[in-house]
């Protein structure tokens, strides 16, 4: 028997690109992943850095789906922040 990966959220099709802006980046972010990220916040974290990765075309910020999922994934942690041991299944 195989472990199955967990199934994802259905997205919606303007969602399915092969690059977002950065609009459509932060909805997929809560889409995908259930996080909320606003626009503004990934076009800040573009000027400081500690987002996630984007390509640049003329003048408009492209995100890929990858580069987004990549991202969550190494901010999410699963440790308690209480300080407490967690309990055992």
């Amino acid at each position: 028997m195989t472990a199955e990966a967990p199934e994802r959220p259905r997205l919606p099709p303007h969602l399915t690109k092969v690059r977002l802006h950065t609009a459509e980046a932060s909805e997929y972010l809560l889409a995908a992943h259930g996080v909320t990220v606003a626009p503004s916040t990934l076009a800040k974290l573009r000027s400081v850095g500690g987002g996630p990765q984007f390509d640049k075309f003329l003048s408009s910020v492209l995100y890929r789906p990858a580069a987004l999922d990549a991202w969550v994934a190494q901010k999410m942690t699963a440790s308690s922040q209480s300080g407490e041991p967690e309990e055992a299944a």
